[in-house]
């Protein structure tokens, strides 16, 4: 199966796709904010993501949903280290920190993380890719358009498709001229970051371009906003809409699929790969 192994902090491809379970300990996420801010409910939650079957678990403390603001760096860190300090020593799955600033990363990393999950491609902070070359970690880089804060204001693109796989080529690029190997890089092409229903449909359907850069494919497709607007669920009701596009992604080749919902995504998987006759 493809994984990120805990000890050596690396990211490999694989054909079985693994499951990463979100893990936001936010006020305001888009689908689950407020419902683990206390350490006693994440980890709670973090044990069923495990017993679900997640591979990976992805814990967040500051929202990029659109239109959300950025918090402190005091704030984040007092979401996200006593979470992950509780949970790494207890769940026998890797676990990666989603931000963009250095010292929640070298702190998350200091505590049990081994990977670095960041929506701006280790460009929002300087410091941030020394943090995950010294370490050794493995990194996730995402495409988005803008900030959070402002990015569906109009997203415009000629190309999107090539447009995003440039950007992380030249990312990829980038971070291996700083000492950080493609084996320990992951990619995300962002879907709903800085993109329209359309942007995001156009990206699933070329997927395999990105498959073709030489790293872990990643997509996070759960709950989003472009699933409610074909299917008319809200928020909470979009389980089936995520599985099925989540497969979808597979389908094409993503090797990591980040989702909210990790018992029917895992069984999904596992249905679709027994189809396929893999062990």
């Amino acid at each position: 199966m493809s994984r990120w192994e805990a000890r050596g902090r690396l990211l490999a491809n694989g054909r079985t796709p693994a499951v990463m379970g979100i893990l936001n300990v936010t006020p305001d996420s888009f689908s689950d904010g407020g419902e683990t801010l206390s350490v006693e409910h994440a980890f709670a939650r973090a044990l069923a993501m495990v017993e679900d079957g997640a591979d990976l678990l992805d814990i967040g403390g500051e929202s990029s949903r659109p239109g959300a603001s950025p918090i402190s760096l005091e704030e984040e860190l007092q979401r996200v280290i006593p979470v992950v300090a509780a949970l790494a020593p207890r769940v026998p799955i890797p676990i990666s920190v989603d931000t963009t600033k250095a010292e929640v990363a070298r702190q998350a990393l200091a505590a049990g993380a081994s990977i670095v999950n960041d929506i701006t491609a280790l460009s929002a902070d300087p410091a941030i890719e020394r943090v995950v070359r010294d370490a050794g970690a493995g990194v996730v880089l995402m495409h988005m358009r803008g900030e959070p804060r402002t990015m569906q204001n109009d997203p415009l693109y000629d190309d999107v498709v090539r447009e995003v796989r440039d950007y992380l080529s030249r990312r990829i690029e980038w971070a291996e001229a700083r000492g950080i190997p493609r084996s320990r890089i992951a990619v995300d092409p962002g879907v709903g970051f800085g993109k329209t229903a359309t942007h995001n449909l156009e990206l699933l359907r070329n997927l395999e371009q990105f498959a073709t850069l030489g790293c872990t494919l990643l997509v996070g497709l759960s709950r989003k906003g472009f699933l409610g607007g074909m299917t008319g669920r809200p928020v909470g009701q979009r389980a089936a809409a995520s599985v099925a596009a989540s497969l979808a992604a597979c389908v094409q080749g993503a090797n990591v699929v980040r989702v909210h919902d990790v018992g029917p995504m895992a069984d999904a998987i596992k249905v679709w790969t027994a189809i396929r006759g893999w062990n």
